[in-house]
């Protein structure tokens, strides 16, 4: 994936500014802001994954249960045309509306 490093299922943002002429992203995909910055590539990696493990470390320390960057759930804005096309499609094939929308997400994804 471009621009964006991974670690212990979390997924960070990779930037550069020439102006400061350092690296640096912040973990995303979660409410929580964590930001990390480094020298060079290596550095930026390093500092990722240990702002990983603080905040898991913290969530723990709190007794907090640690935000998941994917929760296998999302609001899908389609507009009432596409929504009423999927949702008769579903009733149609005898399935669920999530189905619909999983199938064809598995059809765009695998393409």
């Amino acid at each position: 994936m471009k621009d964006m490093i991974a670690y212990k299922g979390y997924y960070g943002s990779v930037h550069y500014s020439d102006e400061n002429r350092i690296f640096h992203g912040k973990i995303e995909f979660i409410r929580s802001l964590i930001s990390y910055e480094g020298n060079d590539v290596g550095s930026l990696r390093g500092v990722f994954e240990d702002a990983v493990d603080d905040y898991l470390d913290l969530c723990i320390k709190e007794g907090k249960i640690p935000e998941k960057p994917f929760k296998g759930s999302f609001n899908v804005r389609t507009g009432s045309d596409f929504h009423q096309e999927a949702a008769l499609l579903a009733k149609a094939k005898g399935t669920t509306l999530n189905t619909v929308i999983t199938e064809a997400l598995e059809k765009y994804l695998s393409a």
